[in-house]
């Protein structure tokens, strides 16, 4: 299996994303985030995103786990953001086992969600979303759309869209397609405006009433 991810990430015509993530979480292999990043080398990073934040974009139940995939999450922005090229995590994190926090049933959503992405997939500008300032820059926002699912209010929904951001940014950076980063960046925002506007009419609701 890691040969043939290895062969994935060196040919033109490499078989599709989604299958060789599919086949890697279905394995007997290593599915920890320490062997996820042994792994997957250079797209670790974004297929570390994809699957942390994948928990709070689906609509699924979580059982309140996803603020520990959020800090996990944040911790590895803050890792793009000064430029780091190999993942650091403390070592009880780098065992938590991604196959296990991911149900059956988030599996399958979260892979039918990047068949969907694939079939609109392009290389567009692919080449800019490895230079080390995008990156950085990437990774910063990544971490406020993060922040902006951690504090979103339980049972609210409201952290899906900001996740949501981050998951479809992570696929336009496994996929190389700018597009796709434009639409995460919006779906995000898009996310942190709803926040805002739901805390700003709970609070009016609450001065109205006292």
């Amino acid at each position: 299996m890691s040969r043939q991810i290895r062969k994935h990430q060196h040919i033109k015509n490499p078989e599709p994303f989604s299958e060789i993530l599919h086949a890697w979480l279905k394995s007997n292999e290593d599915k920890t985030l320490g062997g996820l990043s042994a792994v997957f080398a250079e797209k670790s990073f974004a297929i570390i995103f994809l699957l942390l934040m994948a928990l709070p974009a689906l609509p699924i139940p979580t059982g309140g786990i996803t603020h520990v995939t959020e800090l996990i999450a944040m911790l590895v922005c803050l890792e793009l953001i000064v430029g780091r090229r190999v993942i650091w995590l403390p070592k009880k994190w780098l065992e938590v086992d991604v196959g296990k926090v991911l149900s059956a049933k988030a599996i399958g959503r979260l892979i039918a969600v990047i068949r969907w992405f694939e079939k609109f997939s392009r290389r567009r500008l692919g080449g800019l979303l490895t230079l080390r300032p995008v990156l950085s820059l990437i990774g910063l926002v990544v971490l406020l759309f993060t922040v902006a699912a951690f504090v979103a209010p339980p049972f609210s929904g409201l952290d899906t869209l900001p996740a949501l951001g981050v998951v479809i940014i992570s696929l336009a950076l496994i996929l190389e397609d700018m597009a796709f980063l434009v639409a995460g960046v919006l779906i995000g925002c898009t996310g942190i405006a709803l926040e805002i506007s739901a805390g700003a009419a709970l609070y009016s609701g609450f001065t109205h009433l006292f």
